[in-house]
């Protein structure tokens, strides 16, 4: 959850033509008459923070948040219709709430999970022509994956200390047994088959603040040993085959440096990122085996964006965000990515667009 405030990116200065002296010519005054040429779009912004992205297609994609600031947050649901993101109608609880991951496997179907102001799990579905609420059990829900219209995953908190994870049999969502080893609180989830998952975190807070993956085999959730320091965290991953999966976090516990780590299909192993003191990654996103993307703050007051080639993790430089971070990736192909997070202090929602050679703010 990011930090709201107020919107800080204004509207781009149109053009104008303007007669030289203090008296119009003729000409100048048709000039100025004649139509002229749009300038670029605004990007958008509106006061909030948006945590969770995910694209369906070139002309289609979903961004998610809050909007407002602390404690009085309300959902945040925006689209991207191709040309430009625009705020799309979504519920809200009694007393409002905020959204954390959002899922999609077409135009008419996609997912936004989250928690109420008040503690409790709050689960949106799209249905092709609104978003509206879906009963689910928790106290919240962090990340949210999706096969099919029939067969997603969300993940998160059952209370203090306990994991939850539930599932959407393409009537009603359901809690799903997680392995009674894990305790703690899972951040994201996601699968590349309805017989493949996975879900990571990071255990209870007082127990040494340890990473935490579980995989799902198509029966059941089991713990899968990752490589990572005694201490440190997930907070991201991506399945891109049963074989090939990325997560992303921070370690140690205190959270100063990155954390990258690649399964191969036998167990998880530690990939060396850019990184020095005070850098988080937060999400990740991979269009093959050989383009990803991961993205989070440095310091939490500047963005932080690497990239894998298929061989190494560089880091990428991102438009500057005067103190804010990013939270959420997701990727179309390796030439079109998009990003969100917050800016201007996290006061402000911002999204950047991935062209195939730089980010920009959209």
């Amino acid at each position: 959850m990011l930090a709201g405030g107020v919107a800080a990116i204004g509207p781009a200065a149109a053009g104008s033509v303007a007669a030289a002296g203090s008296v119009a010519s003729a000409g100048s005054a048709a000039a100025a008459a004649r139509p002229r040429a749009a300038g670029p779009a605004a990007p958008f912004a509106v006061a909030g923070g948006l945590s969770g992205v995910a694209v369906v297609s070139a002309s289609d994609a979903w961004a998610v948040g809050e909007a407002g600031s602390f404690p009085h947050y309300r959902t945040l649901i925006v689209r991207w219709n191709g040309t430009a993101w625009k705020r799309v109608p979504s519920p809200d609880p009694a007393g409002g709430g905020h959204l954390d991951g959002v899922a999609a496997t077409s135009a008419r179907s996609a997912w936004a999970v989250g928690a109420t102001n008040g503690g409790q799990t709050l689960i949106l579905r799209w249905n092709g022509t609104a978003w509206k609420r879906v009963p689910g059990p928790g106290t919240g829900l962090s990340g949210v994956a999706a096969t099919s219209s029939a067969n997603a995953w969300a993940v998160g908190s059952a209370g203090p200390g306990r994991t939850l994870i539930v599932r959407w049999n393409g009537t009603s969502w359901r809690r799903v047994p997680s392995p009674g080893a894990a305790r703690g609180y899972l951040y994201g989830v996601s699968a590349a088959s309805p017989r493949s998952a996975w879900a990571a975190g990071e255990t209870a807070p007082g127990s040494g603040a340890a990473t935490l993956m579980l995989r799902w085999n198509g029966t059941a959730w089991k713990r899968v040993s990752a490589a990572a320091p005694a201490t440190g965290g997930f907070f991201g991953t991506a399945a891109i085959s049963a074989g090939d999966a990325w997560a992303v976090g921070c370690r140690p516990a205190t959270c100063t440096s990155t954390l990258i780590e690649r399964w191969n299909g036998r167990v998880w192993k530690r990939v060396p990122s850019p990184g020095r003191n005070g850098y988080v990654l937060t999400g990740i996103a991979a269009a093959s085996a050989r383009s990803a993307w991961a993205v989070g703050n440095i310091g939490g007051s500047a963005a932080l964006i690497e990239r894998w080639n298929g061989r190494t993790w560089q880091h990428v430089p991102g438009p500057a965000l005067n103190g804010g971070g990013l939270a959420g990736v997701t990727a179309f192909s390796a030439r079109s990515a998009w990003a969100v997070g917050c800016a201007s202090g996290c006061t402000s929602t911002v999204i950047l667009r991935w062209n195939g050679s730089a980010w920009k703010l959209s």
